[in-house]
């Protein structure tokens, strides 16, 4: 009988598929030396206490070797699937091989950056003991393992979801974990340590991205919205019990005033499609107007004092006429040219608040001083500024500060939420797509942009108001365009686009690292808007979409693979059912 003839390239191609190694090897190596990167963390990495985060003792890890220790245990988790052991194919549906190596490379060069650190600031190899190179041999084992495995990246098969009730516990418990996650890197101690938390986050993202166990997270909170909003909101909440001082709940609600401005920007630029240069002027409106009328000694109208829930509705009303004043002769434009517009606005506000001295202007504003002295908050006998004991936690100003700002940003997140939903929500899409278009379908563009512009307006003096008691001050050098800290114009448009415009987590996670990176980085305490440029730079080569995109936008971005994926679903689909025929 004749054997038949194989197509030379084909067997060619074949050929270079196969792993090079046996995959029990490679799993083999990956399991060995996961192991031995969690025993290595037991072993002093450094003779000397000079390098920061203790790690010259042996026994029990510290500082980075914690880092090592849990990415470890991770990594030994997640070769349960390769391994094929039963009921674990849910920990890596679109394929382990990349997850493994995500997981390989987090641990690995979070690893070497540790110990690439100790030799450069001790200056020296000598300064490594041997627990240094078991750390560096055995992180770099897995890593070597995971890339002797062959691809077997492929498409997830249609998730099978447990009951709701299981789906809500397993959204409520990621959300715990990931809010204990964020607390370690917002508690860190030292620069050495975020940079190897952020490393090792980073590359360990990309491998539960790539294996697929992130989309059906993604499908589950879209289909529990309620649960997500709930644990999102209760692991919040259970951030602030964590802290002993405020050390860290003052970088906590400068996250949060930062976040809930920037969400409402998202509703002018994620969802109306307008771009605005100048959105932090209407965080400065609400500042303004909120002291003004605080009862503070420097203000022109100091024997004015109004409760808080006047300063809000003062604070959100001129803002929303700042907004209108701003948006109705301008927002005829479009483009490059409507943004040039708002660039001035902010720039005019600023300039405007610094001449309103009684000098060169009317007296309202007192100038560069600005309004200090204002009071902190009261609410139904509960003193802001003051410590107080809840549930035998102690809080101080910024604490009390990050209950209120939670509830604020529940606050808007439930507007956006309900508007992103509504008829007006789907105008502000349409016109973001095609304005002509849109209008050609009966929506009135100029009235709809001129609706944005006031709402995102609002959300910002809302802010503006109880940012003006968390600081006691407001001054005119608080709201530029570009500063060395945010929040400032620049980096507001920045978290929309690098989180992802027009979601909700988008801007939230984009404000919150944009302002803890720099935070914890203090080389960039003068170069924020090198770190803007080229973290801009890397999403728009790299995910344009946002890192937590829009599903809209996503395929917008990505039509090439959409189309493909789609030919080759209807070429699988017509072999099936020509095999059906022939059978």
């Amino acid at each position: 009988m004749t054997e038949p003839m194989t197509d030379p390239v084909t067997a060619e191609s074949a050929l270079a598929a196969q792993p090079r190694v046996s995959p029990a090897l490679a799993k083999g190596l990956i399991a060995a030396g996961a192991v031995a990167s969690l025993a290595s963390t037991f072993l002093a990495w450094t003779w000397t206490t000079a390098f920061p985060g203790n790690l010259s003792v042996s026994g029990y890890p510290g500082g980075n070797q914690v880092i090592t220790l849990v990415v470890s245990v991770v990594l030994i988790l997640n070769l349960l699937p390769a391994f094929g052991v039963p009921h674990t194919g849910w920990m890596a549906p679109r394929g382990y091989v990349r997850l493994l190596r995500g997981l390989a490379l987090a641990n690995a060069v979070s690893t070497w950056y540790v110990l690439l650190a100790i030799a450069v600031e001790l200056k020296g190899l000598a300064n490594w003991v041997s627990g240094s190179w078991v750390a560096l041999i055995a992180t770099g084992v897995p890593a070597a393992g995971a890339f002797l495995l062959r691809d077997d990246h492929h498409d997830a098969a249609p998730a099978k979801l447990p009951p709701r009730w299981a789906q809500a516990v397993i959204i409520f418990v990621a959300i715990i974990v990931a809010m204990f996650v964020a607390d370690y890197g917002i508690t860190t101690g030292f620069t050495e340590e975020f940079v190897g938390f952020a490393l090792a986050i980073g590359f360990a993202a990309w491998g539960l991205n790539s294996g697929g166990v992130l989309s059906r997270l993604t499908e589950m909170t879209g289909q529990n919205r309620i649960a997500t909003s709930a644990a999102a909101f209760v692991a919040a909440l259970l951030f602030v019990f964590l802290q002993t001082s405020d050390q860290y709940n003052t970088i906590a609600d400068d996250i949060l005033i930062f976040a809930t401005v920037a969400l409402g920007l998202n509703i002018v630029v994620g969802l109306a499609g307008l771009l605005d240069l100048g959105y932090v002027a209407f965080l400065g409106v609400g500042a303004y107007s909120a002291a003004l009328v605080s009862g503070a000694a420097s203000s022109r109208f100091a024997h004015t004092v109004l409760p808080f829930w006047g300063q809000i509705l003062i604070g959100i009303a001129v803002s929303i006429i700042a907004g209108v004043v701003i948006g109705a002769p301008t927002l005829r434009l479009r483009g490059d040219y409507l943004a040039i517009v708002t660039l001035g606005f902010g720039e005019i506000f600023r300039i405007v608040v610094n001449n309103l001295s009684g000098q060169s202007g009317p007296d309202l504003t007192n100038g560069p001083e600005g309004v200090y002295g204002v009071p902190d908050l009261k609410l139904f006998g509960y003193d802001f500024g003051a410590p107080h004991v809840l549930f035998g936690v102690t809080f101080g100003k910024f604490g009390n500060y990050y209950l209120l700002l939670l509830v604020a940003m529940a606050i808007v997140v439930f507007i956006f939420a309900r508007v992103n939903e509504s008829r007006i929500g789907r105008a502000w899409v349409a016109i973001r797509e095609d304005e002509t278009a849109a209008g050609a379908m009966g929506i009135h563009g100029y009235r709809f942009k001129l609706l944005a512009f006031g709402l995102g307006a609002s959300l910002a003096g809302f802010a503006g108001t109880i940012n003006a008691h968390l600081l006691n001050t407001v001054t005119p050098d608080q709201y530029l365009f570009s500063a060395t800290a945010p929040p400032n114009s620049a980096f507001l448009l920045a978290a929309v686009v690098l989180g992802g415009m027009g979601t909700i987590s988008g801007p939230l996670l984009g404000a919150s690292l944009l302002y803890l990176i720099p935070a914890k980085l203090q080389f960039f305490s003068n170069k924020q808007l090198l770190l803007f440029g080229l973290a801009l730079i890397l999403m728009m080569r790299f995910r344009p979409e946002g890192l937590v995109p829009n599903k809209r936008r996503q395929l917008e971005f990505h039509e090439e693979a959409v189309a493909e994926a789609e030919a080759h679903e209807v070429a699988a689909t017509t072999g099936t059912q020509e095999a059906e025929a022939v059978a």
